[in-house]
């Protein structure tokens, strides 16, 4: 199973990105899809959560700011970040916790590989 995550890059503050994850491989089911950052000097965060059922949860920090989805047909999971100030940049990591085929009875959370988000003027 692996988690791609793209969408990331240089934009003002004010501005708007939009991080897509894709999980790819022998899944039989995906359970809570989030998303963590990790800024310089700092540990990582949990940004927001996205259960199988769509109940969402989100730090403090970016309520109404930010959004989370997923597309369950396509494994995918969404953060809609609009309104970003310069405390928004970080490498922002997608994780997910998945049934595989091989193991439907242990669930594993997986991690992406990160994506920089630099807000920036």
């Amino acid at each position: 199973v692996q988690l791609q995550a793209s969408g990331g890059g240089l934009v003002q503050p004010g501005g708007s990105l939009r991080l897509s994850c894709a999980a790819s491989g022998s899944i039989f089911s995906i359970n809570t899809m989030g998303w963590h950052r990790q800024a310089p000097g700092k540990q990582r965060e949990l940004v927001t959560t996205i259960t199988s059922g769509g109940s969402t949860n989100y730090a403090d920090s970016v309520k109404g700011r930010f959004t989370i989805s997923r597309d369950n047909a396509k494994h995918t999971v969404y953060l809609q970040m609009n309104s970003l100030k310069p405390e928004d940049t970080a490498v922002y990591y997608c994780n997910a916790e998945i049934r595989t085929i091989a193991r439907v009875l242990y669930p594993y959370d997986y991690w992406g590989q990160g994506t920089q988000v630099t807000v920036s003027s």
